[in-house]
């Protein structure tokens, strides 16, 4: 596979920017969650999405027994080091220690990412060494290709 061009997917990320937060929803500029944000990023450069997401309940990081996300993303996406972030990259971040990873981002720069915060909907903001700690997996987009 062959990765997406990161100017695309940081501009696909962008556009993304302001909109509200809302639990399973992937509609730019209406509402989004984090894995909300990525599957539209995903359609804008990637295409359609590969597999329907299930219903999932405000806790499920908290109950699921293997790393869902990490699962999902290992089969469509190409999967590099943490270390070896790069602008474009698709970020999975543990919220807790030793929890499964549920939060997802996007990173802009080498020093920012854009993610959905529950109170403050899509934001971009600097990825600090609280947030790096925190990342357990990246991906790379494809390209359409």
């Amino acid at each position: 596979m062959t990765p997406a061009d990161p100017e695309r997917v940081i501009a696909a990320a962008r556009s993304w920017l302001g909109t509200p937060y809302h639990d399973q929803a992937s509609l730019r500029g209406v509402g989004c969650d984090c894995l909300g944000l990525a599957r539209g990023v995903w359609r804008e450069v990637v295409g359609p999405e590969p597999f329907p997401v299930p219903p999932y309940s405000r806790d499920w990081g908290e109950i699921a027994p293997r790393e869902v996300l990490a699962d999902g993303a290992r089969s469509m996406m190409i999967e590099i080091a943490p270390a070896e972030i790069t602008p474009g990259a698709l970020l999975l971040f543990r919220m807790m220690p030793r929890a499964i990873a549920k939060h997802v981002g996007i990173v802009t720069t080498p020093g920012t990412f854009l993610h959905a915060d529950e109170r403050l909907g899509v934001i971009e903001e600097p990825l600090t060494p609280a947030w790096r700690r925190r990342i357990a997996f990246a991906f790379l987009f494809p390209d359409r290709t």
